[in-house]
């Protein structure tokens, strides 16, 4: 419980109509989920306005009401009107649970690529130093070992500090946090001050959300002004820039083809993982990192900038970065009695895909089958170009659905094809996804590689009217044992 007054006092301007003395018993940006005494902040989302829903949050038993425009309400009801309320419901709940990122080391990467990898590492690095560790991302959320549901990538604020204050609750000392370019934007994040901001990459992504590069490399931007040190990628144009506009900061470098703080050199990359030798400022540690794939020693560059920014030895370093297993759905060599391979990948933009396609091409004596598609309701751009770019590097492809959400799938397969057209790359098109998995698994031979690209770790299939459970793990296996019949 907070008085209103000071449930507010981050906020720079607003007006209030009431008494602000009131206590508020909680916070809800959703009109059902309000309890008695809860203060109700009305976002206007993508499919719904929560200014709709006001009456209702007072029916339950709203005290208050934050919103962007006037209303009629009972003068029983503290009103109060702000520019944003996105920005309030991030400051309101920060102060609710009593600052909890003032209480915790806060590591945010952002990047179009790499974002989970890099967090996963980070915390092996961190526990292996001794630390108490909560990670914040798109797999799931960990207080330590423990895993909980995640919604999206980087939660909503509400939400965001409610985990904050749990982690500071359970000891958690450093928490590593995925940050997307839409939590930037809509102000999930507003608020926190993190101790290291890290940079991967920027590639073409997302761009039904911000329009233009130019817009969604300004998003990622807000991390860094956030930051108290950045560390970025001297191998990517957009970290350079990132590197000219912070070298007066805090700075962390990081780099494989150019000359960085951090570097790789000597690297050996097999289907079981790499290693190099990484130079921290002078100091050459062997590492051995068990995800294969030249994309991951960028990775693992990325974690190890935020490990020094925080002080971290570059043994510990070295050796935390070579105690994690691997990461759902990123790079997964499944366990399969076959005689090819199956690989699960997260891959869902055209560089991810680029990406993991050259890796599996170094590591594969027999063909390299892709099965990918793109999903619905997403940038139809980058549809063709993955097309393209898989009909480059792999000897055939099978083109599937991915999560088509509420666009016709064969629409945005027909997109894909055009791409792949440009190419002399043999391919399919089987829609349901699940008989192409069926597909790729009667065609591969010995030495082959069957690469399942875009689901990674997600365990459902979005359609245009409902979601399924979806687990290409689980689907492999399954037809695998069919196949044995």
């Amino acid at each position: 419980m907070i008085e209103a007054k000071d449930l507010l006092k981050d906020i720079k301007e607003y007006v209030a109509k009431g008494s602000l003395n009131c206590y508020i018993n909680g916070i809800s940006y959703d009109s059902r989920k309000v309890q008695p005494g809860d203060v109700f902040v009305a976002i206007k989302g993508f499919k719904a306005d929560g200014h709709d829903y006001i009456l209702q949050a007072i029916a339950n038993g709203a005290v208050a009401i934050v919103a962007e425009r006037d209303i009629t309400i009972s003068d029983e009801i503290l009103f109060i009107k702000v520019s944003d309320t996105r920005l309030a419901l991030a400051l309101m709940s920060r102060a609710f649970y009593g600052y909890p990122d003032e209480k915790l080391r806060l590591i945010g990467v952002t990047g179009t690529n790499g974002k989970t990898s890099v967090t996963y590492m980070v915390k092996s690095v961190l526990e292996y130093a001794g630390r108490r560790v909560g990670l914040i991302g798109t797999i799931q959320n960990m207080i330590g070992d423990r895993a909980i549901y995640a919604e999206r990538t980087t939660p909503e604020s509400l939400d965001l500090y409610k985990l904050l204050n749990q982690m500071v609750q359970e000891d958690i000392q450093d928490v590593v946090m995925e940050v997307s370019s839409h939590s930037l934007v809509l102000n999930r994040i507003a608020g926190c001050i993190f101790d290291v901001g890290v940079f991967t990459n920027l590639t073409e992504d997302h761009l039904d959300f911000h329009r233009t590069m130019e817009d969604y490399f300004a998003a990622k931007l807000k991390l860094f002004y956030s930051s108290n040190a950045v560390v970025t990628n001297l191998d990517d144009p957009y970290g350079r820039e990132i590197y000219d506009i912070f070298k007066d900061h805090k700075l962390v470098t990081y780099a494989v083809e150019n000359n960085a703080q951090i570097t790789a050199s000597d690297i050996k990359s097999d289907a079981r993982g790499s290693v190099f030798n990484m130079n921290i400022d002078g100091a050459i540690k062997p590492v051995k990192i068990n995800i294969p794939g030249y994309f991951s020693i960028y990775n693992a560059l990325a974690a190890a900038g935020a490990c020094h920014a925080l002080a971290i030895e570059a043994d510990d370093i070295a050796k935390g970065l070579g105690g994690l297993k691997g990461v759902p759905g990123r790079f997964e060599v499944l366990d399969t009695p076959t005689d090819f391979t199956v690989i699960i990948d997260y891959a869902h933009t055209p560089d991810g895909l680029e990406n993991i396609l050259k890796s599996v091409k170094k590591i594969t004596q027999g063909r390299v089958i892709a099965l990918f598609g793109c999903g619905g309701d997403r940038d139809p751009i980058k549809r063709a170009i993955m097309g393209e770019i898989a009909g480059r590097y792999a000897d055939f492809c099978i083109i599937t659905s991915d999560n088509p959400r509420s666009e016709e799938p064969m629409a945005i397969i027909r997109q894909i094809e055009e791409g792949i057209r440009k190419t002399r790359c043999p391919y399919v098109i089987i829609e349901n996804r699940k008989e192409a998995i069926k597909y790729g698994l009667h065609m591969a031979e010995k030495n082959d590689v069957l690469l399942l690209a875009g689901k990674g770790h997600e365990t459902y299939q979005i359609l245009r009217d409902k979601t399924i459970h979806f687990d290409e793990r689980e689907i492999v296996h399954e037809l695998l044992e069919e196949m044995k019949r």
